[in-house]
């Protein structure tokens, strides 16, 4: 090896190390109080995204290239979620003073049912918010942190599932080993359970398959995979511009097998608010979906302060 060739080696050795470090795993602790909780590193790359034995809106299979990002190790639960939920409990929980900013933060209304629905809180995953309501959350974070925090896309939350596999779930194409992996109509009791209790999958992220469905940032399309044509898309969303349908990936406590896979798409509806008496309907919650949750996401790449704020402060949609 001659002279430039070993320093050109040394430099991409570097410089390969260096984003190594940069985008290790790491825990992340809320300003002002005892709370924290862990991302983990998702490489950037290439995958085939979408599943010829699903359903049609899973169609066609398609090559898919991302950034790489940080996505949260387990789904948010109710310890990290109350805070912002109600101020006087942050408050009477934060070690120091709430920031101006923090507490400028839009709360949501307060339920006027149990939003845990009997299943509890301690180490449960928050459930039953609206996708703006999952997103103000991510608000409140970023003013409690200075990271910011967003939603997955479909594409990302897909990749992260897979973690690496083409198989119909992340550990093969097995359902019977489901079990060791998922809480699902077979073994779950007809509820959610604790995070991380089940074994992960190959880039350490838990719950990825059952417990709660996790909200995505994208609009449900069914063609939306046709209409990306036949090359190589890269960082893939279809942007909403309207309040249904949502895409929420994963399936939940009350789902079967087939919910559970990978590829599987889940549009929300608006049969979730349909005992809300409110008028209009609440912006906040689904009084009817105590089997949708949140998993956040950090890129790596982090967007400009004005790209920030108009994901934030995107008003949100009245539902009648």
């Amino acid at each position: 090896m001659n002279y430039k060739v070993r320093i050109l080696f040394c430099l991409m050795f570097i410089t390969l190390q260096s984003q190594a470090q940069e985008q290790a795993a790491y825990q992340q602790k809320i300003d002002g109080t005892k709370l924290s909780f862990d991302m983990q590193a998702i490489p950037a790359g290439s995958f085939l995204m979408g599943s010829k034995k699903g359903n049609a809106d899973e169609l066609p299979v398609h090559k898919v290239k991302l950034d790489a990002f940080w996505m949260s190790k387990f789904e948010v639960a109710w310890d990290i979620y109350e805070p912002f939920l109600y101020r006087d409990y942050e408050k009477s929980n934060s070690l120091t003073p709430v920031p101006p900013q923090v507490d400028a933060v839009t709360r949501p209304t307060k339920p006027y049912l149990d939003m845990t629905f009997g299943m509890g809180k301690q180490g449960q995953p928050a459930i039953g918010m609206t996708q703006y309501n999952a997103i103000q959350f991510c608000k409140w974070l970023y003013m409690r942190t200075g990271a910011f925090y967003r939603l997955p896309t479909e594409a990302e939350w897909e990749y992260a599932s897979r973690a690496g596999s083409m198989d119909e779930f992340h550990f093969g194409n097995d359902a019977s080993k489901l079990n060791e992996y998922a809480w699902f109509v077979d073994n779950s009791e007809k509820k959610t359970h604790p995070v991380g209790l089940k074994k992960p999958n190959a880039w350490g992220l838990y719950d990825m398959l059952g417990n709660v469905a996790e909200w995505t940032y994208d609009e449900y399309k069914p063609d939306f995979y046709a209409s990306l044509g036949k090359t190589e898309v890269k960082n893939p969303v279809a942007i909403p511009d309207k309040l249904y349908p949502l895409v929420v990936r994963g399936g939940a406590y009350d789902d079967d097998a087939k919910a559970l896979r990978s590829a599987a798409r889940k549009a929300s509806d608006p049969s979730w608010k349909q005992i809300d008496p409110q008028i209009p309907k609440s912006n906040w919650w689904f009084p009817e979906a105590p089997f949708v949750g949140i998993r956040l996401v950090r890129p790596l790449i982090t967007p400009t302060k004005e790209e920030i704020e108009a994901y934030y402060n995107k008003a949100p949609i009245a539902d009648y």
